[in-house]
C-alpha cells in the first residue's frame, strides 16, 4: 500500500473535517486522476460521479485544478482552489513549477539527513495546521 510521504494541507477547516468524516479520499476524483495522469486538469472536467467536487463548491472551492507531478519512483498530488473564477494558464503554470520544486525537494527523501527530513515535516504540520510549532 502506499502512503504519502508528507501531506500540505490548507483548505478551509471545515472542508477537511468534511472531507475526512465522509471518508471522501477513496471517491476524490482528483486523487484518481493523479494517480492514473500526469500534467494539470481543470475541476471542470474530471468526472465528479461521487459529487466530491460538487460538494467543495459548497464550501466556497467552486473552481481549481489537479496537478500530478512524477518522476522515477515519486509521484506529488496537488489540488488548488479557488471560489472566484478558473486559474489563467500563467496561473497554472505557476503553480505546477511551484509543484514541481516541492516534488523535487522531497522525492528523494529516504537519503536526506534526518535533520533535513525533521525540518521537511515540522513545515508539514505548520503549513497544514497554522499556529502548531
Amino acid at each position: 500500500m502506499m502512503a504519502p510521504t508528507y501531506v500540505f494541507q490548507t483548505y478551509p477547516k471545515e472542508w477537511l473535517d468534511h472531507y475526512s468524516s465522509q471518508g471522501l479520499l477513496m471517491v476524490d476524483p482528483m486523487v484518481a486522476w493523479g494517480f492514473v495522469n500526469e500534467g494539470t486538469e481543470r475541476w471542470s472536467n474530471l468526472d465528479d460521479s461521487s459529487g466530491v467536487m460538487a460538494t467543495a463548491a459548497d464550501y466556497g472551492m467552486k473552481f481549481g485544478i489537479v496537478i500530478a507531478v512524477v518522476t522515477e519512483n515519486s509521484r506529488s498530488l496537488g489540488g488548488l482552489a479557488r471560489s472566484d473564477r478558473e486559474f489563467t494558464e500563467e496561473e497554472v503554470a505557476q503553480i505546477v513549477a511551484e509543484v514541481r520544486l516541492i516534488h523535487d525537494a522531497t522525492a528523494g527523501a529516504s537519503t536526506l539527513s534526518p535533520e533535513i527530513l525533521a525540518h521537511l515535516k515540522k513545515m508539514a504540520v505548520m503549513v497544514t495546521h497554522p499556529g502548531s510549532r
